[in-house]
């Protein structure tokens, strides 16, 4: 960390700045709030970042992920990694998974955690400084055009497979894919100059020293067995990857004895509820959602603050659901609770009630009053978490054992 710290403190935020590092610290979530939050346990992140309009959350969170956890392994000021490089690459093997599934799996701009190590295992990573992935002539991501054209490209392939006449693929159509993420992304990385030394993606993984081997992902369903492996059966999980079924409560304890030991955490969630509201930096699960009005709607790719939602209960701590394992798998039968955001856990923190809250780092800019952050509450948490991830170490010792996680 540099000496020279740079405070800024205003009505009951405050930010301090190491080079890349930010730590941030807001004790309440807007203005005006009664809402007095207080530290239990705070760890550092890379700065704030929006993903635009895209549908690339997994790839930004997951990546502020990591930067942290190069900071917990001793980089005091890691280079930032590049979301669309890891983006470009997934796209490279979904739509090949695809054809290959002949469509019959998801084909989006969605991903899920476990993308990155793939990606990382396969290809390698690069800084966001050598591939910042915007060649179209924005300075904010924007994949609308984009994924309409590569979409396009990949079910006209697909429906020319169908065709009775067609005995076979030829081998230019990985090129064509290659084609239109070079002109939206900029071309593919092979290798780079950074800091008078010459890497490969492959190398510049290497150097920066994460094992992917020793990150592991938690969920918490009734339709798998419990402290077993399970696939998680959402829609963006196209590329199968697996995590570890825990009871609910397992799941909120694994995550408070992370963060109280170092270890932050990527988190999937639904974010498309009521109590959940980006502007007023507080995501809740109120016993009486009716008082918590709605206007607008959230984009398809929930990428920024979306409907404005409206309740005192934004304002001051109310009675919240006491959520139970029944409550929670209602939600994902019945299609309610959806994998809609993939966000980043950073700090572990109670209000004046003593109620357990989540302070998230989010990809939507810095907009709202938590300049980029919200605060999650244990029953919201409890309620819409699709999964966690976080490094193994990061896990209790009865927790790996329990899991047999070695």
């Amino acid at each position: 960390m540099r000496e020279n710290i740079i405070a800024l403190a205003f009505v009951g935020l405050v930010s301090f700045s190491f080079g890349q590092v930010t730590v941030y610290e807001p004790t309440s979530n807007a203005e005006g709030s009664e809402y007095k939050f207080h530290k239990v346990a705070h760890l550092d992140a890379t700065p704030v970042q929006s993903q635009g309009y895209t549908g690339t959350c997994w790839s930004f969170s997951a990546l502020s992920f990591f930067e942290s956890e190069l900071m917990r392994q001793g980089t005091a000021d890691p280079a930032l990694l590049s979301e669309m490089y890891i983006v470009r690459k997934a796209y490279e093997s979904k739509a090949e998974k695809y054809i290959r599934m002949d469509g019959k799996i998801n084909f989006s701009e969605g991903g899920a955690f476990h993308d990155i190590p793939y990606v990382i295992r396969n290809y390698g990573i690069v800084p966001l400084e050598v591939y910042k992935g915007l060649n179209y002539g924005t300075e904010k991501h924007n994949h609308s055009e984009m994924f309409s054209v590569l979409d396009g490209a990949i079910q006209g392939l697909l429906k020319h497979m169908k065709k009775r006449s067609v005995k076979s693929l030829t081998s230019a159509w990985k090129g064509a894919l290659n084609g239109v993420l070079d002109a939206y992304f900029g071309d593919d990385v092979t290798a780079f100059d950074l800091g008078g030394k010459k890497y490969t993606p492959k190398s510049y993984a290497d150097a920066i020293g994460l094992d992917m081997d020793d990150y592991v992902s938690l969920t918490s369903f009734t339709n798998h067995e419990m402290n077993k492996e399970c696939m998680l059966a959402i829609p963006d999980n196209w590329a199968w990857g697996k995590g570890y079924n825990v009871e609910i409560n397992d799941l909120m304890d694994a995550c408070e004895h992370a963060l109280k030991n170092g270890y932050s955490l990527a988190w999937g969630a639904d974010v498309s509820e009521k109590g959940f509201s980006f502007s007023n930096g507080l995501a809740i699960n109120p016993q009486d959602e009716e008082t918590i009005s709605v206007s607008g709607n959230d984009n398809k790719n929930f990428s920024d603050g979306g409907a404005e939602k409206k309740s005192n209960a934004f304002k001051t701590p109310v009675a919240e659901v006491k959520v139970t394992p029944e409550i929670r798998q209602k939600g994902y039968e019945n299609k309610t609770t959806t994998d809609d955001h993939g966000m980043h856990i950073i700090g572990l923190y109670k209000d004046q009630n003593n109620t357990r809250y989540f302070l998230v780092k989010n990809s939507w800019g810095t907009g709202n009053y938590p300049e980029g952050y919200l605060y999650v509450s244990e029953s919201y948490f409890k309620w819409k978490t699709i999964n966690v991830y976080l490094h193994k170490d990061g896990l209790s010792k009865t927790m790996k054992k329990q899991l047999d996680i070695k």
